[in-house]
């Protein structure tokens, strides 16, 4: 494979990288596995679970509130494991750093939803559903800040590329 930024093919940007950039390669690659098998794990529950439960049993009534929130707090636990997974294969692909800032905000973002959609507001403190809308607040605005520089990062760059200076 071609690195179309380097000119490099697969094996000569392998023997570029140094031996740290190699093991960090490595564990990626050995995290996005077994990420892979827990996904597919978790895929192969929620199916069974929805299709025992819905289609054979027919246990799981979908307009119970209890039934809504275990099922899509499933989804969103598979959901969260797929950006999780996909965000180590930019680093892959890129070879970016391995703290991918915004990658990780977006998924502690989702796990405050999936904690939204799994929580039973009868039971629930009013001090904890504040806390939880407080940390996705702070999470949405940090996110929109990495966005941001990101995008000035991008253009600043795009420029160096064309020869435009910055003013």
């Amino acid at each position: 494979m071609i690195d179309p930024r380097h000119g490099l093919s697969g094996l000569a940007l392998w023997r570029s990288l140094t031996a740290y950039e190699k093991f960090e390669q490595t564990v990626v690659f050995a995290l996005t596995v077994l990420i892979a098998l827990i996904v597919l794990a978790a895929l192969w529950n929620l199916m069974k679970l929805v299709a025992t439960s819905l289609l054979f049993v027919d246990v799981l009534d979908p307009t119970d509130p209890a039934v809504f929130q275990a099922v899509f707090g499933a989804i969103f636990t598979v959901v969260i494991a797929l950006e999780f997974k996909r965000s180590l294969l930019v680093v892959v692909e890129r070879r970016f750093g391995i703290v991918q800032v915004r990658a990780v905000v977006m998924i502690a973002m989702l796990a405050v939803v999936r904690k939204f959609i799994i929580l039973d507001l009868t039971q629930t403190e009013a001090a904890k559903v504040m806390a939880l809308g407080l940390a996705m607040l702070a999470l949405g605005i940090v996110y929109w800040l990495v966005r941001d520089q990101d995008r000035r990062e991008g253009e600043a760059q795009a420029q160096a590329q064309e020869g435009v200076e910055r003013p």
